[in-house]
């Protein structure tokens, strides 16, 4: 019976979440499809090569809304230096991308509170300046050559671009048609990578809330430098994405974790992890690379503490205040709102556990049994197929 208590209480908090984000996560989920089909990526590029300041900046805005996590910007971000962007504005992108985006900024309000809301972004933007400002000062762009930009149709691929100028392209398709592929992608490929870090990230808060006590966080989380450095040394390695960092952070919060504390959780934890560390070191090096994990590691330390400060000053409690803003919405739309999300959670659930169940028979095949494999060779440079996706 207390098994069985104890895993019921987990759920019981994580469910609390869920209706507290559902509605939210669904608005985020909505904006990011709509970027996806108005927010052209060979705009993007066009503007994050030349200079040294301006592309960061530039950069550093661009990725503050777009939802990708830690990995799934990578590809993105090798695209726009394939492009022309250069190392300061690609680091920057690595950077407030993962950090920030639209599904997280409002999770981050119906979780947490205004104050966290405004300085998620703000702070994510300021890292990706530093990062990529240090990166062009060291390491002077130089002029490369831009490839051509990919105007194929981002809705059926019913033209490649080439032969079909954007101006003429424009008519194929209604705003209905274009506002229908932007939600098809919201739901099936931004949803069906976030969804399984999400509710893990829901259940883990729901363990956080049921197993930990309050004196242990607060003695070793409550605030201060070392409270940062410690979040430092947990955030770095993890894997997260950014909406399902947010329930996590509002978890220790309420068991005492300092809101600079979780801020630094919040920065940190989204931006890097062993994979794409290493993915970076090798698209821009180890001195970017060096670059990059300081500017995260020094500028999220110095929000955190500023963040502690101004709620010292305002003398605000953020234990009272968490989760406010998800009760401005009746009970029943944050419960329609979970309803759908669980729904849409169906079909990438049931792909993943195709996923795994293809896996477990190819483990248990044997070697004499299995089937010579087949080898596909390398499409030729400059031939290589589109592929659709969130990238």
């Amino acid at each position: 019976m207390e098994i069985i208590s104890f895993i019921a209480a987990v759920f019981r908090e994580s469910w609390h979440m869920l209706l507290d984000a559902s509605v939210y996560i669904l608005f985020g989920l909505v904006v990011g499809g709509m970027l996806k089909m108005f927010l052209s990526p060979a705009y993007v590029a066009h503007h994050l090569g030349r200079g040294r300041f301006m592309p960061v900046i530039k950069a550093a805005l661009f990725g503050i809304p777009i939802p990708l996590c830690s990995c799934g910007v990578l590809p993105a971000a090798a695209s726009l230096k394939k492009q022309g962007a250069n190392n300061g504005a690609t680091t920057a992108f690595l950077i407030s991308t993962p950090e920030s985006g639209v599904d997280s900024i409002s999770i981050t309000y119906a979780l947490l509170d205004p104050i966290m809301t405004v300085a998620r972004p703000l702070a994510a933007f300021l890292t990706a300046m530093v990062a990529g400002f240090s990166e062009n000062i060291v390491n002077p762009p130089k002029a490369a050559a831009v490839m051509p930009p990919d105007l194929t149709c981002r809705i059926d691929q019913c033209c490649s671009g080439e032969d079909c100028p954007p101006e003429d392209h424009n008519s194929h398709h209604s705003f209905l048609e274009k506002i229908g592929a932007g939600l098809r992608f919201a739901k099936n490929d931004l949803w069906g990578d976030l969804a399984g870090w999400f509710f893990i990230g829901l259940l883990a808060a729901g363990l956080i809330t049921v197993l930990v006590p309050d004196e242990l966080i607060s003695t070793y989380l409550g605030g201060g430098l070392s409270s940062m450095l410690l979040m430092l040394l947990i955030g770095i390695p993890l894997y997260i994405c950014a909406s399902a960092s947010t329930p996590i952070a509002a978890a220790m919060i309420l068991k005492g974790v300092s809101p600079g504390a979780a801020l630094v959780f919040l920065l940190v934890g989204p931006a890097t992890n062993v994979t794409s560390i290493s993915v970076v070191l090798g698209l821009l090096g180890k001195r970017a690379t060096a670059l990059y994990l300081s500017a995260i590691a020094l500028v999220s330390v110095g929000c955190g503490l500023l963040v502690d400060m101004i709620y010292a000053r305002l003398g605000i409690s953020v234990k009272a205040v968490v989760g406010q803003g998800a009760e401005v919405l009746p009970l029943e739309v944050r419960v329609a709102g979970a309803v759908i999300l669980l729904l849409l959670t169906l079909k990438p659930l049931a792909a993943a556990m195709k996923r795994l169940a293809g896996k477990k028979k190819t483990d248990e095949c044997c070697c004499g049994d299995c089937p010579a494999p087949v080898l596909v060779p390398f499409p030729a440079p400059g031939k290589v197929s589109s592929t659709k996706g969130k990238e």
